[in-house]
């Protein structure tokens, strides 16, 4: 496998949930199931790309690394970004796994980390599993991956476009997509060289700025969707899957 290293990005600014990575989730902090689930995966050093100092000194407190980055940043890609240089590592893949999902299963990781290292045709990776609840199919928040060439033996195929909308239309499965990515290094130093699209901004998915400069995106299909913390309603449901 490639020199990888994951890194996970974590503010306590949250709109709908301020001081989320923190939040006490059986017994621990969010960012701490995160990190152990991550570790899990053996696939290399585990980072967080904190903007605030509280956070960092949680994480060191659990024996783990934690960089200090710059709290304006658009996206979470722009933190993990500067967290990389922050380190100065010499990866040339990083996994990028959002700080909330304090359910994810270790094999996740593994699948987005296989996506690039074992295919020299992809710039970036991500995954998506068939939605089986009929009611996410029109559901804004749970975002569409189409994928082209998709080859049932693999379970992988190529992003087409990702959207908030019901697609592709007609007969057939749709997919719900989950957002960890793993990136080429280029690809990373790339998109965050670019403005964003018209598409991102309108779907307000970051993905899509790289679909519309013409990088490509494997997709592998998984059986489980991990767990959002969004809300602090969203705690017990979290500790009951727990």
């Amino acid at each position: 496998m490639s020199n990888i290293i994951a890194i996970i990005p974590a503010r306590m600014a949250s709109t709908r949930f301020p001081g989320k990575p923190l939040a006490n989730i059986a017994g621990k902090p969010m960012i701490a199931h995160v990190l152990q689930r991550v570790k899990d995966a053996g696939i290399g050093q585990v980072v967080v790309a904190a903007c605030e100092q509280e956070v960092v000194d949680v994480v060191h407190g659990l024996g783990c690394s934690a960089v200090m980055t710059n709290p304006d940043h658009p996206t979470g890609t722009d933190r993990i970004f500067e967290a990389l240089n922050i380190m100065g590592s010499n990866a040339d893949v990083i996994i990028n796994v959002q700080g909330d999902l304090p359910t994810l299963e270790p094999h996740l990781v593994t699948s987005v980390a296989n996506l690039i290292s074992n295919h020299n045709n992809y710039d970036m990776g991500t995954l998506a599993a068939k939605i089986t609840r009929e009611e996410e199919k029109q559901d804004p928040n749970v975002v569409k991956a189409v994928i082209g060439g998709y080859d049932e033996s693999s379970r992988q195929g190529k992003a087409l476009y990702f959207s908030r909308a019901t697609v592709p239309y007609g007969e057939g499965d749709l997919y719900h997509h989950i957002g960890i990515y793993a990136y080429r290094r280029a690809a990373l130093e790339r998109f965050v060289s670019l403005a964003p699209s018209l598409l991102e901004q309108r779907e307000r998915l970051e993905q899509l700025r790289v679909l519309e400069n013409d990088m490509t995106i494997g997709v592998s299909v998984v059986d489980t969707v991990p767990l959002g913390v969004d809300t602090p309603e969203d705690v017990a449901r979290a500790e009951q899957l727990l």
